[in-house]
């Protein structure tokens, strides 16, 4: 959860936000206060976003009563510029389609103000003395505002999570005296009979214990500079693909500073508990586009509930504080606030014998499709304009060539091909490229991200989800990833392949579309 600096954008004013200029909606400079009927709607097709209004860090979804409760930080007030969240809460069986459930931990309702962000359990044991199966919402408010006087509250729920209860106006963890003391990430360590607790502390990610939710002690903590300020933690243990259990630190870090991410790094290694020990001084990032941060990972269940520990969820926020209120969403659908789509992770063990999550869109999407476009193998030397159009999709394809500098395809891509978000390889990396059409980032610094990529292995395989906002793109296993913002105009719906230097073959191509 971002700090007081940040805070002020939670208010979204009508003078500090902007909108991408849509070309049926000229005037789109500022927000309204309520959606305007007959124009063009940029709400996406088949990614999670806030019914109306803002919303902005997701919380760990947890299973409850056979479904998931995923909720996220909600600002109802956004449009006229009022600060401060609640948490809201959406339920799903196959993280795809999402029920919304309304607003289910208050703002503003104690002294303590707004909540921030935290996490949810459901304390089956009643350590906490609120009953058997209640849920308990660890979550940061800081009164009076600001990042200096950050603490840790306890909301409590007997309803399965629907509605919650604040215990009470005093901290569960007081603030020690220091600035950057938020975001609790709670797990429970049943092997010492005790809930772990993950807090971000500027460059650290502090460890807690306690018996009950209510009082926590300090265990230790894992320090790291050079990526910014540390937030959104995440702790987990997942069984690699040989068999290996390893423990993963996670962070939300902005490392653009140092020409990294500013998505989610991560560390594996083990944890006794106390200390975390990482398998390298470096971290990996789950994501590398532009726009993916606030995530989280969240245990994979099946219909019956039961836990699979090789894999994980993951969700992220699709947006950045370089420019949080910049969306054309605001004026035809009244809101601001779009997810990654899920995502299944699993932990895989590297050639040179390290370890590393890769990510692809998590499986019940196929349930989902609306139409199949199967265009088969398509030899391209150059540019390929294709027949398909359309503004919401994914894109298949497995790129083969004997020698070329670059290849993939151009999405969104206008009539006259001026405009056109590119994505695919070139040299020794993978790329998105958002900057030939409308994007939120007016410094012109955060247009093309890359990850390391060969070019003498010949072939790539690329799956690529495509909606009115929003570009994710999966390079081979999914160990990279690319996501980023995109505003294009909706007459911008051509798709082209191209080659630089060279022929290839883009084989088993197909697109599909989606209805939620």
């Amino acid at each position: 959860m971002p700090g007081l600096s940040r805070r002020a954008l939670f208010a979204g004013s009508a003078a500090g936000a902007t909108a991408a200029v849509l070309p049926t909606t000229p005037a789109a400079a500022k927000p309204r206060t309520k959606a305007v009927r007959g124009c063009a709607s940029y709400r996406a097709a088949y990614h999670f976003t806030v019914p109306d209004q803002w919303k902005n860090d997701p919380q760990r979804p947890v299973w409850i009563d056979g479904e998931y409760h995923y909720y996220y930080l909600y600002n109802a007030d956004y449009l006229d510029g009022v600060v401060g969240t609640a948490w809201r809460l959406a339920t799903s069986t196959d993280l795809v389609s999402f029920t919304d459930r309304g607003i289910a931990v208050p703002k503003d309702t104690t002294v303590n103000g707004d909540v921030w962000s935290g996490s949810a359990v459901v304390d089956t044991g009643d350590t906490a003395g609120f009953g058997a199966g209640a849920v308990i919402v660890i979550v940061t408010m800081s009164p009076g505002g600001g990042t200096d006087h950050q603490e840790q509250f306890l909301y409590y729920s007997t309803d399965g999570g629907r509605t919650f209860t604040d215990h009470g106006t005093d901290p569960v963890l007081p603030n020690p005296g220091v600035a950057d003391f938020r975001d609790p990430k709670v797990i429970r360590d049943e092997v010492d009979d005790r809930w772990v607790m993950a807090l971000a502390e500027r460059n650290k990610v502090g460890f807690y214990h306690s018996a009950d939710l209510r009082s926590w002690t300090y265990a230790g903590g894992f320090v790291k500079d050079g990526i910014g300020t540390l937030e959104c933690p995440d702790l987990f243990e997942i069984t690699a693909d040989d068999g290996t259990v390893k423990w993963v630190l996670g962070v939300s870090a902005d490392g653009t500073g140092s020409g990294l991410p500013n998505t989610y790094a991560y560390w594996t290694g083990s944890f006794d508990g106390s200390a975390f020990t990482a398998d390298a001084a470096d971290p990996q990032w789950l994501d590398h586009g532009w726009d993916w941060y606030a995530a989280v990972t969240f245990e994979k269940r099946d219909r019956a509930g039961v836990l699979d520990d090789s894999a994980r969820y993951a969700l992220g926020w699709l947006n950045d504080w370089a420019y949080p209120n910049t969306t054309p969403t605001i004026d035809c659908d009244g809101f601001n606030g779009t997810d990654s789509i899920v995502r299944e992770v699993t932990l895989k063990h590297a050639s040179d014998g390290g370890y590393y999550l890769a990510s692809q869109p998590v499986a019940a999407l196929d349930a989902y499709v609306s139409r199949t476009v199967d265009l088969g193998d398509l030899t391209v030397d150059g540019t390929l304009l294709l027949d398909y159009r359309g503004t919401s999709y994914e894109l298949t394809t497995e790129i083969t060539w004997s020698e070329v500098t670059g290849a993939g395809a151009q999405l969104r891509r206008s009539p006259d091909g001026g405009r056109h978000i590119d994505a695919g390889v070139y040299g020794d990396y993978a790329f998105l490229n958002r900057r030939n059409t409308v994007n939120p980032d007016t410094s012109g610094d955060r247009q093309e991200s890359h990850t390391p990529f060969d070019l003498s292995t010949g072939s790539v395989k690329l799956r690529i989800l495509v909606d009115r906002t929003s570009v994710e793109m999966f390079v081979g296993d999914g160990r990279h990833t690319h996501s980023s913002e995109v505003f294009p105009y909706l007459v911008d719906d051509r798709l082209a392949l191209f080659t630089i230097g060279g022929p290839a073959v883009f084989r088993n191509t197909v697109v599909r579309e989606f209805t939620v």
